[in-house]
């Protein structure tokens, strides 16, 4: 097992240098200027103290090997926008409420989504499993900035039983969740009553029942263990994209998150906020996949000895 840790760790470190390489060389190619507007209004002196105060002035060699440093180092730059705040500053300030968005809504995936899945499964072709799959058949239809306005206005206006925006209390994360939850919710439903099925159908599960076990038993102990499998496999992915997908939903019910920041990055040619983003998002997934790999071969012991003979 410390040898497969070791091994993705490496693996893990050359991803983000040539995550936070080919950002860096994007950056460079995209058009416009980085100081937005105000360019249009400086003289051909103010514009070159700009460019030497943030190194655009070096060949981009030169560049490259410093901000590769800099990165190393958890130093993101200066933001255009704000020349005042780091990128980390605005990392540290917006990234908490998003996080929290996220771990609310992968909360209420996994517990709901899960759940009808093995419902459905264990009621196969009958009324629960036809509602479960009906409910996961909606999830996937209705996106989060269409179920968003619909929650706010009708929950939280009409009915008055949640707040319908802003990020005030633990009350105020009920909604927000709820929509940016609703798809993955569906998704993960349809994939555990997938392997459920296929694992109640294996010999070694027909082999507990004929020596007597209780459904109970025989389900706990030897069909949720192999059938959750694929479900682990994708729960990294789908968190961190709970986390970076929250754009839409952070502006339906005003969350302080970092959605705004990033396209405001964007449409600004904001270089250094928008390689920041990229690669703290991008770090994010890379740690959730490595966390998830190594939680993986702790449940099934095949995946690192396999691993290990190749």
């Amino acid at each position: 097992m410390l040898k497969y840790t070791i091994r993705r760790i490496i693996y893990m470190f050359i991803t983000l240098w040539l995550i936070t390489t080919l950002t860096f060389v994007l950056m460079k190619c995209l058009p416009g200027d980085p100081f937005g507007e105000a360019s249009a209004k400086m003289t051909d002196a103010q514009r070159k103290i700009l460019m030497t105060q943030y190194g655009l002035d070096k060949p981009m060699w030169e560049q490259y090997v410093k901000y590769i440093g800099d990165v190393a180092k958890g130093d993101l730059g200066v933001s255009f926008q704000f020349p005042a705040h780091t990128v980390t500053d605005k990392i540290k300030q917006a990234f908490p409420a998003s996080l929290e968005l996220g771990l609310w809504a992968i909360t209420i995936a996994i517990i709901i989504g899960l759940s009808l899945g093995i419902i459905a499964a264990l009621n196969h072709n009958k009324a629960a499993d036809y509602g479960a799959m009906l409910t996961a058949v909606i999830g996937v239809s209705i996106p989060s900035f269409v179920l968003g306005p619909i929650l706010s206005y009708f929950v939280g206006v009409k009915l008055g039983w949640l707040p319908p925006g802003l990020w005030n209390g633990p009350e105020h994360r009920v909604l927000p969740a709820i929509a940016l939850s609703f798809g993955t919710m569906a998704q993960l439903a349809r994939m555990m009553r997938t392997s459920m099925l296929d694992v109640l159908n294996q010999d070694y599960i027909k082999t507990a029942k004929a020596k007597g076990l209780s459904r109970r038993t025989t389900v706990f102990r030897h069909t949720l263990r192999n059938a959750i499998l694929p479900v682990i496999t994708i729960l990294g992915p789908i968190f961190v994209n709970l986390i970076t997908g929250t754009l839409v939903v952070e502006r339906i019910f005003s969350v302080p998150g970092l959605g705004t920041h990033f396209v405001q990055s964007i449409y600004s040619n904001d270089y250094t906020m928008i390689a920041g983003l990229t690669i703290f998002y991008s770090a994010i997934l890379v740690i959730v996949i490595f966390l998830t790999d190594i939680l993986y071969g702790f449940i099934d012991p095949r995946i690192r000895l396999a691993k290990g003979r190749k």
